[in-house]
């Protein structure tokens, strides 16, 4: 569905993705820099780090992109991985219960921070058939982590390291390393289970995907993903785009006065 249109920022989707964009500038955490495109308020991209040890994704910084329907938080976005992970296919939308791919297991009160959260946590857990997942050795997936701070999004025009070097300085001003109290709803634990056990019981076990093989070689890099922008962008109300533009440079976060 086309998003393009002039929207009023006082659109009950506008407000509510503006609120999610204030919310993670003000409360920053270490694990994930998430933030919409200055060009399109419907295009999200996101950097998070791996999980902790002994997963082999620690020290891994991945990006991607989330793309929001025309009725969020109604319908649940859209996520793809942009960096090499070993564990979800590149620049393919993934199918978790949090996505677009389970309508019906999608809740409004959840949004952008719930997902990054929720996707981390999946991370470290078994692809098991999953659309866009992938399975890779321990041996590949620590390859890729150590090689995944250098990527650079051509639609940020940074590399993962240097985003998240810029959130660290962020969650500093905001008063160290103390997080948002951040857990996964258990509603969507128990929703990806039971998505995982239809995936598993539906047929089985599909042959390696392409990109699996290419892991599996070693021929996975780390090159820009194409297609990353969206084909339609949405249309943002200049009070929106005052919002975006702050949030980029930290202008939420340090309460600058708004212009007249």
């Amino acid at each position: 569905m086309s998003t393009t249109g002039q929207f009023s920022s006082k659109n009950p989707t506008i407000k509510r993705i503006l609120k999610e964009a204030s919310e993670l500038a003000n409360q920053p955490s270490p694990d994930y820099h998430a933030a919409p495109l200055e060009t399109d308020l419907f295009e999200w991209h996101f950097t998070i780090r791996g999980p902790p040890s002994p997963s082999p994704f620690e020290g891994g910084l991945y990006h991607g992109r989330i793309v929001l329907p025309p009725a969020y938080p109604l319908k649940p976005p859209s996520f793809r991985f942009l960096t090499p992970t070993g564990r979800f296919e590149v620049n393919r939308e993934i199918c978790l219960s949090i996505s677009g791919h389970h309508e019906e297991t999608w809740q409004p009160a959840w949004g952008i921070r719930t997902a990054l959260v929720a996707i981390r946590s999946f991370m470290d857990t078994s692809a098991g058939g999953q659309l866009g997942g992938m399975e890779a050795s321990e041996e590949v997936r620590k390859r890729m982590a150590g090689q995944s701070g250098g990527w650079k999004c051509p639609a940020c025009a940074k590399a993962n390291v240097e985003i998240m070097r810029e959130q660290d300085e962020a969650v500093r001003e905001q008063g160290g390393e103390q997080k948002p109290q951040e857990t996964v709803p258990e509603e969507l634990r128990l929703a990806y289970r039971e998505n995982l056990a239809g995936a598993n019981g539906s047929a089985e076990r599909p042959e390696a995907s392409g990109s699996q093989k290419a892991a599996e070689s070693g021929s996975a890099t780390s090159q820009p993903a194409r297609n990353v922008t969206a084909p339609v962008a949405a249309s943002i109300p200049e009070t929106a785009r005052w919002y975006l533009r702050y949030s980029h440079k930290g202008g939420l976060r340090r309460k600058e006065s708004r212009p007249g």
